[in-house]
């Protein structure tokens, strides 16, 4: 498996905190851009967050912007989504993916901007 998300899989309250984590097997870890998306069920997939490959730029969907935040830390090759004030609306299930390029821009909120998806970890947000 080249990328592993998890941290989910529990139930949190509303307002409460969780952080996700992908761990990448890839050598050329440092070299793109990664993101965050989530898809709840019944609904199409969704832009989180997305991060350059640095770590300097950020991006963020309004729906989340002020309450996650995307770091990524390229020794240990680990992306992750500190994620709080947790709303009912955010339960999904949360994908990271390797973007093509190597910064995050309004462009990193598409999905056809990434070539390569881990296996998603559920998120629940019990009201």
């Amino acid at each position: 498996v080249q990328l592993q998300a998890s941290g989910g899989g529990g139930l949190v309250q509303a307002g409460g905190s969780l952080k996700l984590s992908c761990a990448a097997s890839l050598r050329t870890f440092r070299s793109y851009g990664m993101g965050w998306f989530r898809q709840a069920l019944g609904k199409e997939r969704e832009f989180v967050a997305a991060i350059s490959r640095s770590g300097g730029g950020t991006v963020y969907a309004d729906s989340v912007k002020g309450r996650f935040t995307i770091s990524r830390d390229n020794a240990k090759n680990m992306v992750y989504l500190q994620m709080n004030s947790l709303k009912p609306e955010d339960t999904a299930v949360y994908y990271c993916a390797r973007d093509r390029r190597q910064t995050a821009t309004p462009d990193s909120s598409k999905t056809g901007t990434y070539d390569l998806w881990g296996q998603g970890t559920l998120v629940t947000v019990s009201s």
